[in-house]
């Protein structure tokens, strides 16, 4: 029998869990958690330089290794500093189990020093929250808190400890829990048999179909399967901001993203559909607009893991309960030697497609001509050139996070890494460093612009500490550019407080850390410059390139419009 203390149980835990990396900055209510990861090696803690860089590390690493991140804090401050990195998850299912010290258990509700209702403050957004209330019950709850951040539908969980839960002087039988059981909590492992072969039977009848597919099919690893069922049918597909990648962007079926900054092709096809099949999405207002007026003739397969995410915003015709992997291979055997009934209406369907596509062919936006600022455009197109589409791409959250998301081109999932549901400005940068500490020979990229990189900036103290090289691409255009954008569209061009009059010098800034930074104001000197950069993948570099300031992103959604509702540049709309 092995006597351990909670500090100690926390610590064996995360090894016996596997852990590889926590991310964390320690503080009085956690000491002695930090304490027990001090005298052991297997679990490597990395010293973030904020709290909520430490859950956007977390995040990106989950993100792309599909392992839920951990993140350590202490109470108070240190718990409330995380809490936009949880929110971050919550809204994009990501697992997630966040470790929060608290004061010591008789002092909870005198307003002692550091001490906040965690629990409380974050309810609304973790999929689950854990207060211990003995050391014996750590190994336990620790289970349950890995167990339910990452199955069903994944996401972030909160466990609260009292220091006095961690004291080294008490000590109690430590036994890794194998097995756990939650009596309210069992997660569907497949699909309704009935339902399935009720959607297969539409999927063959129909004449215009499309398939809508989303993060569930990432986080679910059935982008294989998906990619199989598509090309056996031969429809089109077109994928959410958070799905992009689940389907290789360089095949003919691939329309592209959807939605609110989504290509024509796409948003076109939904709304002329007679047949959506939506996998793994949740029919966010950024994909629908407004949804009184959202694809009128097309009947709705919904499949997702989430009951609750089923017909909640747009009602679903077929609603199937499932795991995306299990239900779309239940879908391939009985597609299986069965034929389309419509290939006729299917081909008209593919020349009406591809009639959109080649509308757009040459207008997506004016390059820049001699002398001119370089378009934000041409720099992720020369990225994705340089780097053959392989690279890991983060973003902040902007006019860049959709360019990236329109210019660099994805063949495999969990490769575009965003904040989709909260829009997190300062996500992109510590979630490289997550990402690029999981997938050291890789490229990972951050995708910035000036406003969201200084939210996180400290983080580079971070990356010199551990060695971290990611590549931070800024496209600078001196403002809030999505801001600056929507105030020329909808405010007359009062760009009320959009602009950044005082930026720093970010070639002294960057080389004050110890790292490279390149600076590019002309389209020539863009492709040697991005070579630069990328030559050694194990180097910090900051590439600051000048970026013409009056972009727009395009096309864009008319507000409370259908999904063809589009603006395509500043002088033509659908």
């Amino acid at each position: 029998m092995e006597l351990l203390s909670g500090a100690d149980m926390i610590a064996r835990f995360l090894q016996d869990e596997g852990v590889e990396y926590i991310y964390g900055y320690p503080g009085g209510a956690a000491l002695h958690i930090y304490d027990a990861l001090f005298r052991q090696d297997k679990v490597k803690h990395i010293l973030v330089r904020h709290e909520q860089a430490a859950t956007h590390a977390a995040d990106g690493y989950a993100r792309a290794s599909g392992k839920p991140g951990v993140v350590l804090v202490t109470s108070g401050p240190g718990a409330t500093n995380a809490v936009t990195g949880i929110a971050t998850a919550y809204m994009d299912s990501i697992p997630m189990v966040v470790i929060c010290g608290q004061v010591m258990s008789h002092l909870i509700g005198d307003d002692a020093f550091q001490e906040t209702d965690i629990v409380g403050v974050t309810r609304p957004i973790v999929k689950h929250s854990f207060s211990i209330k003995h050391p014996s019950e750590i190994p336990e709850v620790l289970k349950k808190a890995f167990y339910l951040a990452s199955t069903g539908r994944p996401g972030p969980v909160v466990v609260d400890i009292p220091k006095d839960m961690t004291s080294p002087t008490e000590r109690y039988e430590y036994v890794y829990p194998k097995k756990v059981k939650l009596r309210s909590y069992n997660p569907v492992t497949r699909g309704h048999t009935g339902q399935i072969k009720k959607a297969v039977e539409l999927m063959l009848k129909a004449k215009r179909p499309v398939f809508y597919t989303g993060g569930g099919v990432v986080s679910g690893g059935a982008s294989e399967a998906l990619t199989d069922l598509v090309r056996r049918l031969g429809y089109p597909i077109t994928t959410t901001l958070m799905g992009i990648g689940a389907y290789p962007q360089g095949d003919r079926q691939c329309l592209g993203w959807l939605g609110m900054h989504g290509s024509y092709e796409s948003n076109m096809a939904m709304h002329h559909a007679d047949l959506i099949i939506a996998i793994g999405a949740r029919f966010d207002d950024r994909v629908t607009n407004n949804t009184s007026k959202f694809c009128p003739t097309a009947k709705i397969i919904h499949v997702d893991i989430d009951p609750s995410s089923v017909s909640k915003t747009v009602r679903a015709d077929v609603p199937i309960v499932g795991p995306a992997g299990s239900v779309i291979n239940e879908m391939i055997s009985l597609v299986q030697g069965k034929e389309i009934a419509h290939p006729e209406a299917l081909g008209e369907w593919w020349q009406k497609v591809d009639g959109w596509r080649e509308e757009r062919v040459g207008k997506l936006y004016e390059p820049s001509g001699p002398g001119e600022k370089i378009k934000p455009q041409e720099v992720i197109e020369a990225m994705c050139r340089v780097t053959r589409g392989e690279a890991f791409v983060t973003t902040d959250v902007g006019q860049h996070q959709m360019f990236a998301a329109q210019y660099y081109k994805f063949d495999k999932p969990n490769r575009f890494i965003t904040s989709g549901g909260l829009g997190t400005m300062g996500f992109g940068f510590p979630a490289a460093m997550g990402i690029k500490q999981n997938f050291p020979e890789d490229q990972v990229i951050c995708v910035t612009g000036e406003g969201s990189f200084q939210m996180m900036m400290q983080e580079l103290s971070t990356c010199k500490q551990y060695g971290v090289g990611v590549k931070i691409v800024n496209l600078n255009n001196a403002s809030l550019g999505m801001v600056r954008q929507w105030q020329d569209l909808n405010y007359k061009s009062r760009h009320a407080h959009s602009y950044m009059e005082s930026l720093p010098d970010f070639q002294k800034l960057i080389e004050a850390y110890g790292f490279t930074a390149l600076r590019v104001e002309t389209l020539d000197e863009l492709e040697p410059a991005l070579e630069r950069t990328f030559a050694d993948k194990h180097e910090l570099v900051f590439l600051d390139v000048q970026v013409d300031p009056r972009e727009h992103v395009y096309p864009m959604q008319v507000p409370l419009g259908s999904m063809r509702d589009m603006l395509l540049s500043k002088t033509e709309r659908t």
